[in-house]
């Protein structure tokens, strides 16, 4: 597997070296940048896989310089990472708006910007392929357009679905498009396994309202001989085609009048183990399918399989994106926010404070003498106690509020909305539900009975101007509760 070649751009000696190192120990091929000139420099040498690029440097403006990027056709699907040390709205807002893939914020974590940085390639690398297969798939498809007006339809086709629809909509699109190029009025696609008895339709043309209709595969034999034979199937005529010679039988001892006369069932696969037939059918008073229609409508469904596969990458791309963002803002152990999730939260909810004229708290809480746990019990009934203590507090806030583990057997509550009196109500109400609570420790062992000691602090108020001083402020009063003798509440 060939390496990834990453482009590190930065002013900063230090944090070029920093992120230069811890890079080229994960495996990467890094070419570092001492600034804005240098780093276009290596781009007009040879494209990396992934640009890291600082907003703020002293020959050139990070965000210009993005946009100049994202100008080029050469560069345009160049996935680029920021790193600033601006605050998040300002320097986030400037940079995706301008093309860049992801942002973060200096001093960066070195869990988090590898996990950025993979997530990044992963998409990049499949960008670049679903590209390439789409290019491929226009030359078929323009190749086999050029003997027939008619054909000239599909690049609607192609157009059309490009843009970011769910797979669930692609279907229901690709059917539309399809039975109007091929002039059908019947046109499905269906969802089944090799050897399954049933299939489900989930899209068609002649029924836009179709959700997930079961059917039985015997009463298809064009489905069937298409799933089990993975190859095209042409029936011209319904009446003699020798694959209906029982379902004809069939419809005769039923009564059914069939008014399909021809039928082409296009097998597909895609990603994830996808099976299914793209079902297309002429009723008695058109005309019949030949070789040809078959041709085209091979070229039809060739076309709607590379658009499904490149929006199930996008959506693949989008969770793994978000599950990536979600272990960036959780505490491993409790899966409560951390630290770093909650100060964004405070600011914002500081800034909220501020413009509505309003008033919110911070509750520092602290476990005590929770050391003796560990050196008594050892650290897998402390770490299932911190886990509890953490159920706890979410089963006691409100919804508006949020809880984080702040470190080690500290948490943090924030209360938006909420006065000093308030704040301090509802820490009291914290510390009696800790000092209720029976802690258990598995089997007949009897259980552990802990207190908490609360710090609160309020905002606005005098010499509190950041989220650091809040902290401070909330850590201060945890002091205080603990010198007064532990579980109670200070301010």
């Amino acid at each position: 597997m060939p390496i990834s070649r990453i482009l590190v751009a930065d002013d900063d000696v230090a944090v070029l070296e920093s992120v230069t190192w811890l890079l080229q120990e994960n495996g990467y091929e890094v070419i570092p940048a001492n600034g804005g000139m240098a780093c276009l420099e290596q781009l007009e040498k040879r494209a990396p896989d992934l640009l890291l690029l600082d907003i703020l440097m002293p020959d050139a403006d990070g965000c210009q310089l993005l946009e100049r990027i994202k100008s080029e056709e050469r560069w345009r699907d160049l996935p680029v990472l920021m790193l600033s040390a601006q605050p998040p709205e300002e320097a986030s807002v400037r940079s995706l708006g301008l093309g860049a893939a992801d942002f973060i914020r200096k001093p960066y974590r070195p869990k988090e910007l590898l996990a950025r940085v993979q997530a990044q390639l992963r998409t990049g690398a499949m960008l670049r392929s679903t590209r390439m297969a789409l290019a491929r798939t226009e030359e078929a498809l323009v190749r086999a357009q050029q003997d027939a007006d008619s054909r000239r339809k599909l690049v609607d086709i192609l157009h059309e679905v490009t843009g970011d629809l769910s797979v669930t909509e692609l279907f229901h699109l690709l059917v539309r498009r399809a039975a109007r190029a091929l002039g059908v009025s019947h046109c499905s696609v269906v969802l089944a396994r090799p050897g399954d008895s049933q299939a489900v339709v989930v899209a068609a043309f002649e029924n836009p309202g179709l959700q997930h209709l079961s059917i039985q595969l015997d009463r298809y034999p064009e489905l069937k001989a298409a799933l089990e034979s993975g190859q095209p199937v042409l029936v011209e005529d319904l009446d003699t085609h020798p694959l209906y010679e029982g379902v004809r039988h069939v419809w005769g001892i039923e009564g059914i009048e069939v008014p399909i006369r021809s039928v082409i069932a296009l097998p597909f696969t895609v990603d994830r183990g996808q099976y299914g037939v793209f079902l297309v059918r002429r009723t008695r008073d058109q005309d019949r399918f030949g070789p040809h229609d078959l041709e085209f409508a091979q070229a039809v469904i060739t076309a709607a399989v590379a658009v499904i596969q490149r929006a199930q990458m996008v959506e693949s791309t989008m969770a793994d994106n978000a599950r990536l963002e979600q272990l960036a803002q959780t505490d491993p152990l409790t899966q409560l926010l951390n630290r770093r999730a909650l100060t964004e939260r405070i600011t914002a909810e500081m800034e909220r404070a501020l413009r509505y004229d309003s008033t919110m708290a911070l509750l520092m809480i602290d476990l005590d003498h929770f050391k003796k746990v560990n050196d008594t019990y050892g650290h897998l009934v402390g770490d299932d106690v911190l886990r509890d203590v953490g159920q706890l507090l979410l089963d006691t806030i409100r919804g508006s509020d949020i809880v984080a583990r702040y470190g080690g057997e500290e948490f943090l509550v924030l209360l938006p909305e909420t006065d000093e009196a308030g704040a301090v109500a509802f820490a009291e109400r914290i510390r009696a539900a800790v000092d209720e609570y029976e802690f258990a420790r598995g089997g007949e062992h009897p259980p552990l009975k802990l207190t908490a000691s609360v710090g609160v602090a309020v905002f606005p108020a005098a010499r509190i101007e950041s989220v650091e001083d809040l902290l401070s402020r909330a850590d201060a009063a945890l002091y205080r509760a603990k010198a007064d003798g532990r579980n109670r509440v200070r301010q």
